[in-house]
């Protein structure tokens, strides 16, 4: 049978127009993908580190000293009836990590400019990498607070059964904002130097150095739409067991966490397809 006369198939490629899904499941079929570039990140935070892992614990300890000093001691901040130093460093640990993921997910496409130019991959794995490996840090460091903890002679109660929510909506938090960032430092590289700004300034916003209940009473709920402030809130919560469940603040921080990650997940994706061209 002759089959020279017969027309080939054609395929036409285009890049994609407007809105597209963000499409899960290839980043599923491409898991092993976003663990090796995990582990990766890992090696290379710590390769040819002088301290290693335990920058990862030094970074909230010397933070935590810093504001015993000034805001503890000197300015006179409330507590809560808490030692200062308890009080400030259990909010500096989930701070430290969302604070570090923001900056290597920003840079995550732009430092991986080779690998988004000549091999394919969901290029999502790459802001979610950087961030899934500053879990690392975040374990030896929530080590330290436990230890901390302990020695200030504090010892959680069951409240503690929900410290998984709180660093869940700290990943969803920053992994939103991460994404938000990574796409807009792709196309305009001046975003990693806003990137440390507005860190600083959502520091401030967070009551870390300070307790919520220097709020109004009424107003109080309305930090939730800082997701950080939950966070940071059900931490003490938590580990501390002092006041109430933070449930009105907390669910307004979900829903701006979701909302960030979502619009986060969308505008990444409507991004994609120019990223090898730009980074």
């Amino acid at each position: 049978m002759e089959t020279s006369n017969l027309p080939l198939p054609e395929l036409v490629i285009e890049p994609s127009t407007g809105w597209v899904p963000v499409k899960l499941g290839d980043l599923w079929e491409y898991r092993e993908v976003l663990y090796f570039l995990s582990w990766r990140d890992v090696k290379l935070r710590y390769q040819q580190t002088f301290l290693g892992v335990a920058w990862a614990v030094i970074q909230p300890l010397l933070s935590m000293v810093v504001f015993t000093l000034f805001f503890g001691r000197l300015a006179k901040i409330p507590s809560d009836g808490m030692p200062y130093s308890a009080f400030a460093l259990t909010a500096l640990v989930p701070w430290t990590f969302f604070a570090n993921g923001l900056g290597q997910a920003s840079m995550s496409l732009v430092a991986n400019a080779n690998l988004v130019k000549k091999v394919y991959f969901p290029r999502l794995a790459l802001p979610l990498s950087s961030i899934l490996a500053g879990l690392v840090d975040f374990v030896f460091a929530f080590g330290l607070l436990i230890v901390f903890l302990a020695w200030q002679g504090i010892v959680p109660g069951w409240n503690v059964l929900w410290l998984p929510s709180f660093v869940l909506l700290s990943m969803v938090a920053v992994t939103g904002v991460g994404l938000w960032l990574a796409a807009l430092n792709a196309e305009y590289r001046d975003v990693k130097y806003i990137v440390q700004f507005l860190t600083q300034l959502w520091m401030l916003a967070t009551p870390i150095a300070y307790p919520s209940s220097l709020v109004p009473a009424g107003l109080r709920p309305y930090l939730g739409l800082n997701p950080m402030a939950g966070v940071v809130e059900g931490f003490r919560w938590a580990l501390l067991g002092r006041g109430s469940a933070p449930s009105a603040m907390l669910a307004i921080s979900w829903a701006t966490a979701l909302a960030l990650l979502v619009s986060g997940a969308y505008y990444f994706r409507r991004m994609e397809r120019n990223f090898a061209d730009v980074v």
